[in-house]
């Protein structure tokens, strides 16, 4: 019997794990006690991590379609299919899209843009533009760079406002923060206040002191009408140099609280009181997330909410919304942050972050012309199940030409591959957060080693090769490491693998780095903090990261400015009967765990929550028919006083109709990405729009 020690990788709360192992095989999983970030935390997901990688379903080689069948073929023959689908391809005509997972890898964060770069090609899609990307054009504007992303400070600050969050059930997100629900907890024991804002009343609004029912779509008015109050009442101080503040007064006058009401269905008064609490509280916090990304004025809602954590001043200080300080955070420059260097050929959509919208994912494969879309590769995704409008995603995907997947299933994405390359068990692969521990509310590191021998090439192996295959370059590690360090000995750096040689040279190179005043490395990770390392809690940053022209936050960024006179034109747009929101569970992480048995059943299932006035007042049944403007579905209905008249809620990841994982199609659900409008984005970022979605109900 053998005790391991890791991260575990499921979702963005890096919780600690202890691993009991028996010949090869998970035996037990529990909450690591020694870490010093999680101190134990574990959900369901971590403890079913054996069942997860001991799934018999998961591929375990790569695979080759053939008409209608699969075949199992050696790696150097797969490698082969691919050089073959590719060669005819060029760069124009080819796409990536790298899927939710890859930031939770090493692999994924450390090669998927030397994938996109060899690649040849500007059709780059991804999960950000389904989830955050709002967030990062906020910020990215606002301070500079799109990783410049403040957080709240949970452990210190006596008030939050949350706005479209539901950690309870996600465990946090751009918020990395291990046992949310006891950090909120410790918030209120403390005499804080927790504020949550959401159309349901989910767990964590039953936890809160408040809840506030919202109108879905419609946070933006709620925050423009509490800054309006700031202003109106003398209560605006920001404590940081900013450019735009009386920008941001005169665009905020036309919200007052008592004609935004009419909009998001907060009563004046609640406004007001809010604005003053937040105004008032010796520390404060104002935090949105998926809930209000994934919405038509999402870029706008998330620039607001950065907008009221300055003007109360509590930007950048303990207690507020502060900078997380990651161990492999390298140098930025003073750059300004642009959008739309290009745009998609269809519909002309532009670039965000190097990306295009995957909205446009399918108008790129379907339209005829020069640089169509002919070949894909897709890391660790499932856009046929996530995209708006998936349906049409899917169909589409039979009309490219050639199509490799990196990928641990045969699901609804992958299904259309031409060629399957499974990455190994997670036992058997390296893990750090590059990604999570850019949002983490205390600054910390973790490096879990592989605990087992792979039986194939790692995901690193497999991207390096893909990679060479594409671009015809060898050696990627070597080139990448001359590049991050400089004039720096390359014989210095420690690790058995070209990603852990990458990991070293970042850590000696960021903020605790050994190459940077302090003693931070790889093998001190490793060897001496195995459960993780307390890097302290978050300080003021400001101005020394950011990175705007005037070396101060933009507080009126001209194209956010430009888009609240969209939201004004809406204030006065009737809303429809109902409209439609998703929904998260704890025991799942999108489409990729409900082929495991512990985490499926009970509270996770795929109903449409609605309210019990509507279900009478329509006459409906146990089931219902609900159509949208993409498509239309049956469900079955869970009345619930939880939720607020006029909105229905259906959690997304489901239907698993036709494919041969057995606990996922003995569960299939139905996909609510079948209802969402891939026509409808959020035009500063390209989001898809998933909450807000307006549908009819009728009975069947």
């Amino acid at each position: 019997m053998t005790t391991v020690h890791r991260t575990c990788p499921l979702c963005e709360a890096v919780c600690g794990l202890t691993i009991t192992l028996e010949g090869g095989h998970v035996t037990k999983v529990t909450g690591d006690r020694d870490d010093p970030f999680s101190k134990g935390f574990i959900c369901p997901k971590g403890a079913s991590l054996g069942r997860l990688d001991e799934d018999p379903d998961r591929l375990s080689a790569p695979l080759v379609r053939e008409g209608d069948q699969w075949r199992e073929v050696s790696w150097e023959e797969a490698f082969a299919a691919v050089a073959k689908g590719l060669k005819d391809i060029s760069g124009p005509e080819r796409a990536v899209y790298l899927g939710n997972p890859s930031a939770h890898s090493m692999a994924g964060a450390l090669y998927g843009g030397a994938l996109v770069r060899a690649l040849g090609t500007r059709n780059v899609f991804s999960a950000s533009t389904a989830d955050q990307m709002p967030k990062h054009v906020a910020s990215g504007l606002m301070f500079g760079h799109p990783m410049t992303i403040a957080v709240p400070d949970l452990d210190r600050t006596d008030f939050l406002l949350m706005l479209g969050a539901n950690p309870l059930e996600s465990n946090g997100s751009l918020c990395t923060a291990p046992d949310f629900p006891g950090r909120l907890k410790a918030l209120r024991k403390r005499g804080g206040t927790l504020v949550v804002v959401d159309p349901r009343r989910t767990r964590t609004a039953e936890l809160a002191d408040e809840h506030v029912f919202v109108r879905p779509g419609t946070d933006a008015f709620l925050l423009a009408g509490i800054a309006h109050t700031l202003f109106a009442e003398d209560l605006a101080r920001p404590a940081l140099p900013v450019e735009g503040l009386a920008e941001v007064e005169a665009v905020v006058k036309d919200f007052p609280p008592q004609v935004v009401e009419a909009a998001c269905g907060v009563p004046a008064e609640v406004t007001v009181r809010l604005a003053r609490a937040l105004a008032a509280a010796p520390t404060a916090a104002v935090y949105a997330r998926i809930g209000t990304c994934t919405a038509e004025f999402g870029t706008v809602t998330q620039w607001l909410v950065d907008v009221l954590n300055v003007l109360t001043g509590n930007l950048d200080r303990p207690g507020g919304a502060m900078f997380p300080a990651p161990a492999t955070e390298g140098a930025r420059r003073r750059k300004p942050y642009r959008t739309g260097r290009w745009t998609s050929r269809v519909r002309g959509l532009k670039e965000t972050n190097g990306e295009l919208p995957v909205a446009t994912l399918a108008d790129e494969i379907e339209t005829p012309g020069e640089g169509r879309i002919r070949a894909l590769v897709t890391v660790a995704g499932n856009p046929a199940s996530s995209a708006p409008n998936a349906k049409r995603l899917a169909e589409a995907l039979t009309k490219l030409d050639f199509m490799v997947s990196v990928d641990i299933y045969l699901n609804e994405t992958t299904r259309h591959a031409n060629v399957i390359l499974p990455p190994p068990r997670l036992l058997a692969t390296g893990h750090y957060d590059f990604a999570l521990l850019n949002f983490a509310v205390r600054n910390y590191a973790r490096y879990s080693p592989p605990v087992m021998a792979a039986d194939g090439p790692s995901e690193a192996e497999i991207l390096t090769r893909l990679i060479t295959i594409a671009s015809g370059i060898e050696d990627v590690d070597d080139l990448i490491i001359g590049q991050i360090i400089g004039d720096h000995d390359p014989a210095e750096l420690d690790g058995d693998t070209g990603g852990e040689r990458r990991l070293d040279a970042m850590l000696r190179l960021g903020p605790y780095g050994k190459w940077n005043g302090g003693d931070l490395t790889l093998r001190k990770l490793r060897d001496e903090h195995p459960h993780g390392l307390d890097l302290g809690p978050l300080r003021p940053r400001l101005p020394g990261i950011l990175t705007t022209a005037s070396g101060k936050i933009e507080l009126a960024p001209p194209e956010i400015v430009e888009d609240v006179a969209r939201l004004r034109d809406r204030l006065d747009r009737a809303a429809p009967e109902f409209v439609l929101i998703g929904r998260r569970h704890l025991r799942s992480n999108n489409s990729w765990l409900h082929n495991i048995e512990p985490l499926v059943g009970g509270s996770n299932r795929c109903t449409l929550q609605i309210n019990p006035v509507d279900v009478a007042r329509l006459g409906l049944g146990e089931h219902a028919l609900i159509r949208s403007e993409a498509g239309e579905l049956t469900v079955p209905l869970e009345p619930t006083d939880k939720i607020m008249p006029g909105v229905v809620s259906l959690p997304h990841g489901w239907g698993h109709d036709g494919l041969p994982q057995q606990v996922a199609s003995g569960n299939a659900g139905v996909n609510v990405n079948v209802l969402t409008d891939e026509k409808i984005i959020d035009p500063l970022s390209g989001n898809a729009v998933f909450n807000g979605v307006p549908v009819i109900l009728c009975r069947v």
